[in-house]
């Protein structure tokens, strides 16, 4: 008994961790299934069917390459990058609500807590490009580290305006305060500047400048190769996944569903099913049939988000490093300074801030 609540830790968290992996290597395939059909191209389609083992395929050829580390290199870092890296990544997904208390941890400080831990993601990319004795890799790290401290300043900007509106830092708490209307609608253009600030969060083309190949052969992670590789890959994937399901809950209403039940009940009637089969009463009380209808509302709008990202890599050509940050520090970062003097005197105004910031 002493062990339970140990166990039942472990369970938790391997419940979390193990589908956002499987989510990360399937986001691989459908980005490279997807630009392969904006370019005219097949894709991978030989390894399983349509192609869906080749996510695997990868993970086995890598995890079975002979390493080959530079001798010159400082090993203990060279190592620790990609590791941090990928904790830090994976550590974000802690305080997701999957709906209604369907968190790891339902953290009243949830947004600080991601900006905290994807902010540390950073010095494993500093420790892993610095370590490795490259003059590409340590260019690439330096960029990345510049790019990344640029654009989260962007980042946790946009969030305090959708803070503003809720007036909590719970990321449950900012869900359910879109049950009226999306933020998507009175932050539109916030939702925009947040969307580009996340692409070049996650290092994303237009704005891989960290790992441009035309330039610095393979950025941060040139020298890099088999299972430290593989945790640099994922680390990227899982901060993209990541960052999608934050915009989801910030601007999307995250996991609410609005009339899913008229929407399922009017097929029912039109394909003449028993009404007395498929009882609201008896559907919606359930706990378990309320919680897949939460969980798969949060991933479909997740994965419209995926696309997306997708989507601008296979459209965008890649820009100049110094466009990257003049673009961030002479245009966004004005746009968002003026936005956050602007959205509190509106509220001000019209009398509508949360009774807990309210200046009254």
């Amino acid at each position: 008994m002493l062990y339970l609540p140990i166990l039942i830790s472990i369970i938790e968290v391997l419940l979390v961790t193990v589908p956002v992996l499987l989510t990360v290597a399937y986001v691989t395939v459908a980005e490279r299934k997807t630009m392969a059909s904006m370019q005219r191209r097949l894709g991978p389609n030989i390894v399983g069917y349509y192609g869906l083992l080749q996510a695997f395929a990868d993970a086995l050829k890598l995890l079975l390459k002979e390493y080959v580390s530079p001798s010159q290199a400082n090993l203990i870092l060279f190592f620790l990058g990609p590791i941090i890296t990928l904790i830090f990544s994976l550590l974000g997904y802690a305080v997701i609500p999957f709906g209604p208390g369907l968190a790891i941890s339902d953290y009243n400080l949830g947004i600080l807590y991601i900006l905290a831990v994807s902010s540390l993601a950073t010095y494993g990319i500093l420790l892993a490009g610095w370590s490795a004795n490259s003059k590409y890799a340590f260019l690439g790290s330096l960029r990345s580290t510049a790019q990344l401290i640029s654009y989260e300043l962007i980042l946790s900007s946009a969030i305090l305006l959708v803070i503003m509106l809720t007036g909590s830092l719970n990321l449950t708490v900012n869900i359910e305060s879109q049950r009226a209307v999306w933020f998507l609608v009175p932050l539109f253009p916030i939702f925009i500047i947040f969307f580009i600030g996340s692409i070049a969060e996650t290092n994303r083309a237009p704005f891989d400048l960290a790992e441009a190949e035309s330039e610095l052969v393979s950025g941060f992670m040139t020298e890099h190769a088999a299972v430290i590789f593989v945790f640099f890959f994922l680390a990227e994937y899982a901060s993209i996944v990541l960052i999608c399901i934050l915009t989801t809950i910030l601007f999307l209403g995250g996991y609410l569903y609005y009339n899913v039940n008229l929407y399922i009940f009017s097929i029912f009637e039109y394909i003449n099913i028993d009404y007395y089969l498929v009882n609201k009463e008896v559907w919606f009380s359930n706990p378990l049939i309320e919680g897949l209808l939460y969980g798969l509302s949060l991933g479909l709008k997740s994965s419209i988000m995926i696309f997306i990202f997708i989507w601008v890599r296979a459209s965008f050509p890649r820009i100049r490093f110094d466009q990257l940050m003049s673009f961030c520090w002479t245009i966004l970062l004005p746009l968002i300074i003026a936005f956050i003097l602007l959205v509190p005197c509106i509220q001000y105004s019209f009398d509508i801030l949360p009774s807990n910031i309210n200046l009254l």
